[in-house]
């Protein structure tokens, strides 16, 4: 559905037919250097050797995908002004926990940070690379932060239920963070069967017990529950965060859409734990 609202740390195509709208002609010459452009926090290239009709029309394409959109929205907005209003969520959610979560940390520490996540998603590799760590460091290792990890695998990434699938399999050998780490930390983006059974052989998993596991798609119903979680708490895209005090039936948090800067994710854990 065009007007499904799923996406990847915001980037939507009326942000990239903005974006490319904006931008001046591509050069007549088929020997000049590709040309970029840039959509919220991306970079998107323009193939070397594209025409300059070429262009114009994948731009028109876009333009005419945005007007759409727009178009979508303004009778929404006419039609349903109450539903509009109703489906604006606060940054103030609660959510019930669950069991059998995977989760880094204390048990019992004073702050429980959620993340919902998409094994396909740049700027989920992008947190891992960049703001992780340094939370793991700092919050998850001297047991103020328990971190738990659920998926929320988007429609325009097709490998990345598969990936969700092969990091719960790993996590029947408990090595469910080995095979997490892998796959996130590794530049590539190639999520394919053969790729997935590489990073399987890199963390030494029992391939055959593995494979059993893939085949048998034992964590549909689960993945399926955390993206069903998800759109509760008015999340769609990823990654996607809720921060709140640790309890033992639900947790009253602060959702972070984005892979926002460390401060952020530092400044919400140091207001609950003062709160404390």
């Amino acid at each position: 559905m065009v007007g499904k609202a799923l996406h990847c740390a915001g980037l939507s195509l009326v942000l990239m037919a903005s974006a490319l709208s904006a931008q001046s002609p591509p050069p007549k010459s088929d020997s000049a250097p590709p040309q970029s452009v840039k959509a919220d926090s991306v970079t998107i290239n323009m193939p070397e050797g594209m025409t300059k009709d070429q262009a114009d029309a994948i731009l028109n394409e876009l333009r005419q995908i945005r007007q759409l959109l727009q178009n979508q929205q303004a009778a929404a907005a006419q039609t349903k002004p109450a539903l509009a209003q109703a489906a604006l969520p606060s940054d103030k959610v609660k959510m019930t926990v669950g069991k059998g979560w995977y989760a880094l940390g204390r048990e019992d520490a004073p702050v429980t940070m959620v993340e919902f996540a998409d094994y396909q998603c740049p700027f989920c590799r992008r947190f891992e690379t960049e703001s992780f760590t340094q939370l793991k460091k700092n919050y998850i290792d001297t047991g103020k932060v328990r971190f738990v990890s659920r998926d929320l695998p988007l429609e325009f990434h097709p490998n990345a239920p598969g990936a969700a699938i092969a990091v719960r399999c790993a996590g029947e050998q408990n090595k469910f963070w080995e095979m997490h780490d892998a796959i996130m930390q590794d530049s590539g983006s190639d999520l394919g069967s053969d790729a997935i059974l590489k990073y399987a052989q890199k963390v030494n998993l029992d391939i055959p017990a593995f494979k059993t596991c893939l085949d048998e798609k034992r964590y549909v119903a689960a993945i399926q529950k955390d993206t069903a979680d998800a759109g509760l708490l008015g999340i769609s895209g990823t990654p996607s965060f809720v921060i709140g005090k640790t309890a033992k039936d639900q947790i009253d948090g602060i959702r972070i859409v984005g892979a926002v800067p460390y401060s952020v994710f530092e400044s919400t854990i140091k207001d609950l734990l003062s709160a404390q």
